[in-house]
């Protein structure tokens, strides 16, 4: 572009700037006319036609035949037109657009998932923002999950077994990670352990009751006192004998039958740690079963899930526990061969 072409350019927009002041100025001047939408400044194609190469063409131009490359308008046009000037100097330049507070969601759920949260501790009705779980509902999450690592690889308190007044014994596992990846080796005591609660342990006993941290030590320490001190309790006032209790750790549920055969025990009540879940890490279970042997099945065993304060209250299942036993040295079985002998 040359130097008369951006004389004539600045010359124009001087005086339109001044006409727009003048304008402004007018009391009798609102909105700008529809005439007044037309191009001030049009550009053309140097390329597509020559001769109009350096020509500037004011508002009242006659119309050209040659599409202009770039247009500068007063105010945009539009199917809704829209005013962005105001009628005095004193209003607001812009039109003001009321600004609401986003949500991602209602606060409020709806009736029926709040009455579906009543009945289960499930993450339910919690919300999402966006595509992901709300910041208060992750951080639950990884504080539950980092309760049931800490159950699995925690280990009873010494002083916890002191005041049960029970003996430790141990498995063929070595290690937590190795308790986890073999089973098979929670389920036999090691030869020290054998010899320890032969030498210890009354033998032929009505019941034997064995506690064990299983996959959660957090659920015996929590729960066990007041499960074994009621079982106690309600045992002895049915008059039915217990054997000597002790502690086996990183035991596994058919380890009973191990120890079934050998003290040779009627009854085994054994009280175990639960896997861990997101809901409640503290759980615990009492397992039963009628004269345990070494190839007993699964279906011979009793159980009684859930103990914790969200679930089964430990006071509470250790009574129940007791009527359990008088049920199965009535009948002599356990399982489904109780439920058979009942029905």
């Amino acid at each position: 572009m040359n130097e008369q072409l951006v004389s004539m350019i600045t010359q124009l927009v001087m005086e339109k700037m001044s006409k727009d002041t003048s304008v402004k100025s007018s009391p009798e001047t609102a909105v700008p006319t529809e005439n007044q939408k037309e191009t001030l400044i049009k550009f053309h194609n140097t390329v597509a036609n020559a001769n109009y190469a350096d020509e500037v063409v004011s508002p009242s131009t006659i119309e050209q035949s040659n599409e202009p490359l770039i247009k500068l308008y007063h105010t945009e046009s539009s199917n809704h037109e829209q005013s962005y000037y105001s009628a005095s100097n004193d209003e607001s330049a812009y039109t003001s657009v009321p600004i609401t507070e986003f949500k991602f969601e209602e606060d409020e759920v709806s009736e029926s998932v709040q009455a579906a949260k009543k009945h289960t501790p499930a993450r339910i009705g919690v919300g999402r923002a966006g595509t992901r779980p709300k910041t208060k509902t992750w951080l639950k999450f990884r504080l539950d999950h980092a309760a049931a690592v800490d159950a699995v690889y925690g280990e009873v308190t010494e002083g916890l077994l002191q005041k049960l007044n029970v003996f430790q014994v141990t498995t063929k596992v070595t290690d937590k990670e190795e308790y986890i990846t073999r089973p098979d080796l929670g389920r036999r005591l090691s030869d020290d352990s054998k010899a320890l609660i032969q030498s210890k342990c009354q033998q032929n006993p009505k019941v034997q009751i064995i506690i064990s941290n299983g996959l959660s030590a957090s659920a015996i320490e929590e729960n066990v006192q007041d499960v074994y001190l009621a079982l106690q309790q309600s045992l002895s006032n049915l008059k039915i004998e217990i054997g000597t209790t002790f502690y086996i750790d990183k035991g596994r549920v058919a380890l009973m039958d191990e120890i079934g055969e050998l003290l040779q025990a009627e009854v085994i009540v054994y009280l175990i740690g639960e896997r861990p879940g997101l809901v409640s890490a503290e759980s615990m279970s009492a397992y039963i079963c009628y004269q345990p042997r070494i190839g007993t099945v699964e279906a011979d065993r009793m159980v009684i899930s859930n103990i914790h304060k969200g679930g089964i209250p430990p006071l509470e299942a250790g009574a129940y526990l007791g009527t359990v036993v008088q049920k199965i040295l009535h009948y002599k079985a356990s399982g489904v061969g109780l439920v058979a002998k009942e029905g």
